[in-house]
């Protein structure tokens, strides 16, 4: 790979990085606008050359021990920190994030590709109890085969990198799929493991038309499960894919993140972390908190702190040293969320500060607060992905609940609230995958996300994520 401000982007198929094909897209810098670099369009011989190898590196990797798998994704974890300015850099450039959350983000690859390592052979085979007139009862784990990953763009690197990370770590082989806004992210991960000495063919990097890359693989008997992190629209496409080849799925799609304040939580630290975790990756991440509901006592207290915060986020080029907030992955995000503003105004939601686009290159959306917004009003259902809050009040326990769960979507909840007797009910009565109370971190190593309902379905992270890539033998022998 090329060292320059922007690696050049590349297919990676059987162990060979591949830049010529017969099409290319264009990698645009969201904050400037400007052309990055071509990505090479894989065509269905490079997919099918990618299928093969897939396939034949599975049965070899399959073999490998725990010992040989963790020795190879350690030294990767340590080549990529070895490369992590570069790497970080090329991710700012083509998403827009702030460069010190890139680097955070590159820190995290390398720590999943270690934990899942380690974690995976800390996590097998299950012995029964003995039981009179068998020799053994055992519960295999056995990896299930060759797996297609269709990552989003919001986390290129560590989102491709946790279902990557996983599978390998267990023994199957994987395509991956990058998002065509943020092709080369993930590409320093996968050199990393190739220069760890990573078998070929146990990784392929597709890039191209989202389409036929994934009705091949999901079509394709060589694959034998679907990891997916995205639009719920899409998500259900690939899974209906999925159903008609009767393959598993991971689904992690859409959120609309609830936030409970009530009147006894520490008012100043929910601001100030609320502002701060709303507007990372300017809210384009599926588990940032978007509605907020808080209890009328301290409601105006809440709405003008928050606001007044939120409005002086300093908003730019994410290689900038002061930038606190980014642009948006493409204009058609723009589009949608000024939709989603526009419609709420018009049923009578109050504008309290943004509700526009920067008029400046790049695609850049003021920080943007809806106060008193109606439940009549699109963004109550549909999710905005964008740097909106929308700031709501509630008076009851039960009616911050119903509003809480009053969506669709089930991905990730959040509250704030200094009784304990309130936080003992709140894991139980919050309807989601994830609940965060007094506080946002609901994603660890060793921790499962996934959602429910229009959210998606399946794990990944933790040791759930892991054995989502396994699948089950009960081997019984009798006694002779």
């Amino acid at each position: 790979m090329q060292d320059n401000d922007y690696t050049q982007p590349a297919l990676f198929i059987d162990g060979e990085w591949v830049t010529q094909t017969s099409r290319y897209g264009e990698v645009l810098n969201p904050a400037t606008d400007e052309v990055l670099a071509k990505f090479p369009i894989a065509d269905e011989e490079q997919i099918e050359r990618a299928l093969a190898s897939s396939e034949a590196a599975f049965e070899q990797w399959r073999k490998t021990s725990y010992d040989e798998r963790i020795e190879i994704m350690h030294r990767a974890a340590a080549i990529l920190r070895e490369n992590a300015e570069h790497t970080a850099r090329c991710m700012t450039m083509e998403h827009g994030k702030p460069l010190a959350d890139s680097k955070g983000e590159v820190e995290n690859c390398a720590c999943l590709l270690e934990w899942c390592s380690t974690a995976a052979a800390d996590h097998v085979d299950r012995t029964l109890p003995e039981l009179k007139g068998f020799v053994d009862r055992t519960v295999r784990k056995e990896p299930i085969g060759p797996v297609a990953a269709f990552p989003a763009w919001n986390f290129p690197a560590s989102l491709a990198t946790r279902k990557m990370a996983s599978a390998i770590a267990v023994g199957c082989s994987v395509i991956v799929k990058p998002a065509k806004e943020t092709p080369v992210s993930f590409m320093a991960v996968v050199d990393a493991l190739d220069k760890a000495g990573l078998p070929k063919g146990v990784v392929n990097i597709l890039m191209g038309d989202s389409s036929l890359i994934s009705k091949k693989l999901i079509e394709s008997p060589v694959i034998k499960k679907i990891s997916f992190t995205g639009s719920t629209p899409v998500g259900q496409k690939l899974a209906a894919l999925a159903g008609d080849q009767a393959k598993p799925c991971v689904m992690e799609l859409g959120g609309h993140a609830p936030v409970l304040v009530f009147d006894d939580a520490k008012l100043d630290k929910a601001i100030d972390l609320s502002v701060t975790t709303k507007s990372r990756n300017s809210g384009q991440v599926c588990i940032s908190p978007t509605r907020f509901f808080v209890q009328e006592a301290v409601y105006d207290k809440f709405l003008t702190g928050f606001t007044e915060k939120f409005a002086a986020l300093r908003i730019g080029n994410g290689l900038d040293n002061d930038t606190q907030m980014g642009p948006l992955a493409n204009p058609r995000r723009i589009a949608e969320i000024d939709d989603l503003v526009q419609d709420a105004v018009s049923k009578g939601a109050r504008l309290m500060t943004g509700g526009k686009r920067l008029d400046r290159p790049g695609n850049f959306y003021e920080a943007t607060v809806l106060a008193d917004v109606p439940a009549t009003a699109r963004i109550m259902q549909e999710e905005p992905f964008g740097p909106i809050a929308i700031i709501n009040k509630f008076s009851s326990y039960d009616e911050a609940i119903e509003k809480a769960n009053n969506t669709d979507f089930a991905l990730a909840s959040y509250a704030f609230s200094g009784s304990q007797e309130t936080i003992d009910k709140l894991g139980s009565d919050l309807d989601s995958g994830k609940v965060g109370i007094n506080g946002y971190p609901v994603v660890f190593l060793d921790s499962p996300l996934g959602g429910r309902r229009q959210s998606g379905y399946g794990s990944e992270g933790g040791y759930e994520g892991l054995d989502a890539y396994r699948i089950v033998k009960f081997v019984s022998q009798s006694a002779i």
